[in-house]
């Protein structure tokens, strides 16, 4: 989870802005193309991140996978989707998305109104 924030967030950043990573011995990460590397390989034992085990890392990385890959700011690779969709098909992420979707729909009807 401290990996999400130290080194997945700001490399994405980077790559976005286009600007260079600090100095590796002021940074926390290596590059963009690093970090990616480090996930896609913790995650290629799958299904999870702890492999077998559904954890909290996981609703994190799930969330931010879904999110980075669908607004193109990283690349989606085969591991990272079959990733996300692991997590967006479980019965609470289906859950959420669900009441979400309603709520949406209500906030559009009184904006409507």
């Amino acid at each position: 989870m401290v990996f999400y924030g130290s080194c997945f967030e700001p490399a994405v950043i980077d790559r976005h802005l286009k600007r260079e990573p600090g100095p590796r011995a002021m940074s926390a990460y290596a590059d963009y193309d690093s970090v990616i590397a480090r996930v896609k390989e913790a995650l290629t034992p799958g299904p999870y991140l702890l492999g077998e085990r559904f954890s909290a890392a996981d609703i994190l990385w799930g969330g931010a996978l879904g999110w980075t890959t669908g607004f193109g700011l990283v690349e989606p690779a085969p591991v990272l989707t079959a990733y996300v969709e692991r997590i967006r098909s479980r019965p609470a992420a289906r859950m959420v998305a669900a009441e979400d979707a309603q709520l949406a729909e209500a906030h559009q009807a009184a904006a409507s109104a």
